[in-house]
């Protein structure tokens, strides 16, 4: 490896970490600070590959500093080995000093920075207050300044790797809910029975772990938005919503579908319609130039309120998904804190999941995952909408 490019095939090419360290850098310079710490786990991932439950970034123009204590020194000297680590990384160990925090403290006067960043959104007051106080322990003036979304921001556009990556995991999660379908959801089974069928599906497909607590809800418990499973039967006559994701290399796909088993009511076969109907106007609305999160919102409830279900909707349209499962962009019901006038970009992943809750009827809601591309959108998950019955 020669800088920041490898060889591949004979050709040299960026290292795939080294465009969202520069986008990042970019960031921590708008903020008017040398250093960005980075806290969040997912963040830590984004711009290094380490994936360790603890650790510690520190985020300059030029340099990644990884703090990991004894747990992960070998982990990080493998991903440095195996050019998997971006070339501008440089591992700090915590060995003669009594935690991160102090190494930290350490590592500023080491370089003097003068103003040090820190996730706003990730870090308690009670931690940046030890900071500083360490900060002058260690005889340092360095400043400390919150920053927000340094680090999230870039991770709204999804590079060539990721959307290999969730492309790959979308096809597989559909081929899982495929056979749920045929195999899992079946009247007299309890709701933890099929969660339970579903997780170990979800990891024989190739997924690291279940990408959430998955979600079975029947009967009256359908008509519950983020039901828990429980030892509840389903019955014929109902509606079953299964409600599950995967993880796989550390990134999220999620999908939802919701069937009748036997003859159901005509009022839940109706409400399933309206709902499928809301989510193809969401999906269009997504893939219209320059739209925006509030206008896909507004296309999946403008849709249920003709139906006079906008009154039994009361979740967002959707959610991004990448190292999180819940992540920007928010697709939700526009507001004062959230106007949703932000646009929609190529290489923004996220899902369309309009819903409806009517209570002693059950509930529906309908999910699949979506890439925003340059001309439009395109579904990363393949398994048929259309209304559904299972033999009882």
């Amino acid at each position: 490896m020669t800088g920041d490019r490898r060889r591949c095939h004979g050709a040299v090419v960026p290292h795939p970490f080294s465009g969202r360290h520069a986008r990042v850098a970019e960031a921590i310079g708008d903020a008017g600070v040398d250093a960005l710490v980075v806290v969040n786990s997912s963040n830590i991932r984004y711009l290094t590959g380490f994936a360790g439950s603890a650790g510690v970034l520190v985020v300059t123009a030029g340099r990644l500093y990884l703090l990991a204590d004894f747990r992960y020194s070998s982990a990080v000297a493998r991903l440095v080995r195996d050019g998997v680590a971006p070339p501008a990384l440089v591992p700090v160990s915590l060995e003669g000093s009594a935690g991160y925090d102090r190494r930290l403290a350490e590592l500023v006067v080491a370089e003097g920075w003068s103003r040090v960043g820190f996730e706003d959104a990730h870090v308690s007051v009670q931690r940046a207050r030890q900071w500083g106080e360490l900060f002058a322990a260690a005889g340092t003036p360095a400043a400390l300044v919150g920053v927000t979304d340094a680090v999230e921001r870039p991770r709204l556009l999804k590079d060539a790797g990721e959307l290999d990556t969730l492309r790959e995991a979308g096809r597989l999660l559909s081929a899982v809910a495929v056979d749920v379908l045929e195999h899992v959801v079946r009247a007299g089974r309890t709701e933890l029975e099929m969660a339970a069928d579903i997780d170990w599906r979800v990891k024989r497909a190739g997924f690291e772990k279940p990408a959430f607590d998955t979600i079975v809800a029947s009967g009256p418990n359908s008509a519950l938005p983020h039901a828990r499973p429980t030892d509840r039967r389903a019955e014929a006559g109902e509606l079953v919503v299964v409600d599950f994701g995967g993880m796989l290399r550390g990134y999220a796909v999620d999908l939802t579908r919701t069937v009748g088993l036997g003859p159901v009511p005509d009022e839940a076969r109706r409400i399933y319609e309206a709902v499928l109907e809301a989510q193809q106007a969401a999906i269009a609305a997504a893939g219209r130039p320059e739209v925006t999160t509030g206008e896909v919102d507004a296309a999946a409830r403008d849709t249920l309120a003709r139906h006079g279900l906008d009154g039994v909707f009361g979740h967002g349209t959707g959610h991004g998904l990448g190292l999180d499962v819940h992540e920007a962009p928010r697709l939700s019901r526009r507001s004062a804190e959230a106007p949703g006038t932000d646009r929609l970009e190529a290489g923004m992943v996220f899902t369309i999941e309009p819903g409806a809750y009517v209570e002693g009827t059950g509930g529906v809601r309908i999910e699949d995952d979506v890439v925003r591309l340059d001309g439009g959108c395109a579904l990363l998950t393949d398994v048929p909408r259309a209304w559904r019955v299972i033999p009882v």
